[in-house]
């Protein structure tokens, strides 16, 4: 009955349009009252100020506030920049750019929706002008997105290692933040790999015949000699001269613009050393911050709190030094990472007291029982909290769901053997896949919304990507050592 009445409050209240974060509140408020009267209220507010106040949860405003910063000082077009100097000229080459350039930018903000918010107005555009379909093109941002939260460091992880710590169990260590950052580094590298495989083989506007945009660049080009050589793609002519500059579509080419240029993934040949060097010395201020992160955290320099604030601050001075960020844009940056951390502490406040509910009332082994007497095959039932987990990501974030589930799905992995590192993987990208899933996908509605297309347009081209992102999860799965080689090969 106590399960009916916390779990049936939440769902209604989800389903009648609550905020999560206070559908968890009322779930919780209402069993409390529920089992023990008005009275066995007097502990929430303490409990909700607990949930908050961990000194290891301040890592979360303080990554908020570096990504904010970076993001409004242009680090991720510096980043856009580098990749495609370097991948720029390969062909795919521009799909290879908005992966790689998340991954970077995912490492400075530790979040999926802003990696998306932050590299989506550029690449988009260049993936639709490069000759892939606004729905792929949207698709294929979303998805790298999720490497925002599976690649170090990740929120998420944080969250994970702080929740985990009180559900481990006796006999089983806590896990750290520094061994979860290291075991998402393998998996989040082998879905680079993979999103790479699958954007190569998307299909791209080949309306563009060979011989007419020979024929229409010749034209274009008239008698301009300082042109050494012409070639033209499916999408459209290349013009290649001295500064080694790129595509342009049929309708752009003219006798002004030939030898100009069409800007970012548009190059057919290898941009020069001394390109790639100019743009890896705009990029190395963004580069240096996961260096920062992660060096000092490994390092034993400080902690993982200590280390989102020294990024905020080296954030924040290279922005005024740069003069990328000017005084009157302080007002805008802490506000909107005060919001964006103000509405992640209240799910999290909120989510501690459900948390409390599901334990003082012995729910989550009651619920672990049940599990374990559904099926003797270890397979099953890691396949049905997977499944779980997938449905889950489709409406709630990470953090909610973490808070949701941990309690429930944790002591049942453990007993079938699993640890803990593999555990908070999978359990992160499950809900990161979430983030690209409808009918929320809050991913592919940031990309959907850059690529000015409906959101049902977008989830035509997610199909592939969505499938390499479960392929991928189940690897990790049922293969350990992927997530655990690397923390154990440094002994974390």
């Amino acid at each position: 009955m106590i399960e009916l009445v916390l779990f049936g409050t939440f769902a209604v209240c989800l389903f009648i349009g609550v905020p999560i974060a206070m559908s968890m509140g009322l779930a919780a408020f209402a069993t409390i009252t529920f089992t023990g009267g008005v009275k066995a209220l007097a502990p929430a507010s303490a409990i909700l100020y607990a949930g908050m106040s961990s000194e290891t949860l301040l890592a979360i405003p303080f990554f908020i506030l570096a990504g904010v910063i970076m993001e409004l000082t242009g680090i991720s077009r510096r980043l856009v920049e580098f990749a495609d100097a370097c991948f720029g000229h390969m062909r795919n080459g521009i799909a290879l750019t908005a992966i790689l350039t998340a991954l970077l930018f995912s490492s400075i903000s530790g979040s999926g929706p802003a990696t998306v918010a932050a590299i989506g107005g550029i690449l988009i555009p260049a993936l639709v002008k490069h000759g892939y379909s606004k729905r792929h093109a949207a698709s294929l941002v979303a998805t790298s997105g999720e490497l925002g939260i599976i690649l170090p460091p990740s929120i998420a992880y944080i969250v994970f290692a702080v929740v985990a710590a009180d559900y481990a169990g006796p006999g089983v260590d806590r896990v750290t933040i520094g061994r979860l950052f290291m075991a998402g580094v393998v998996p989040g590298l082998i879905l680079v790999v993979v999103l790479y495989f699958v954007a190569r083989f998307l299909p791209r506007d080949m309306e563009i015949a060979k011989a007419n945009a020979t024929a229409h660049l010749s034209q274009a080009m008239g008698k301009n000699r300082r042109v050494p050589e012409a070639t033209v793609t499916a999408t459209g002519a290349v013009a290649r001269t001295g500064d080694n500059t790129g595509l342009l579509t049929l309708e752009e080419v003219t006798p002004e613009n030939a030898v100009s240029g069409g800007g970012i993934g548009m190059r057919s040949t290898r941009a020069p050393a001394s390109v790639v060097a100019k743009a890896f010395g705009r990029a190395v201020p963004g580069l240096l911050v996961p260096v920062i992160i992660l060096g000092g955290i490994y390092g034993g320099i400080f902690t993982p709190t200590e280390s989102a604030a020294v990024a905020s601050v080296y954030a924040l001075v290279f922005g005024l030094v740069t003069r990328d960020l000017k005084l009157g844009a302080m007002f805008k940056i802490f506000t909107t990472a005060g919001v964006m951390s103000g509405r992640i502490m209240l799910i999290i406040a909120s989510a501690t007291l459900f948390a409390y509910v599901i334990t003082r009332n012995q729910i989550a082994g009651d619920i672990a029982d049940w599990m374990l007497s559904l099926t003797g095959s270890m397979v099953a039932l890691v396949l049905i909290i997977n499944l779980a987990l997938l449905i889950a990501g489709m409406f709630m974030d990470a953090i909610s769901a973490f808070y949701l589930f941990i309690p429930l799905f944790v002591p049942v992995l453990l007993e079938l053997g699993m640890d803990l590192s593999t555990i908070g993987v999978m359990m992160t990208m499950n809900l990161a896949i979430g983030l690209i899933t409808p009918p929320v996908g809050i991913d592919l509605f940031v990309a959907a919304s850059i690529a000015k297309i409906s959101f049902f347009e977008a989830v035509k081209g997610i199909l592939p990507f969505l499938a390499t992102g479960i392929g991928v999860l189940m690897l990790v799965t049922f293969i350990p050592a992927l997530s655990n080689w690397l923390p154990d090969l440094l002994g974390l």
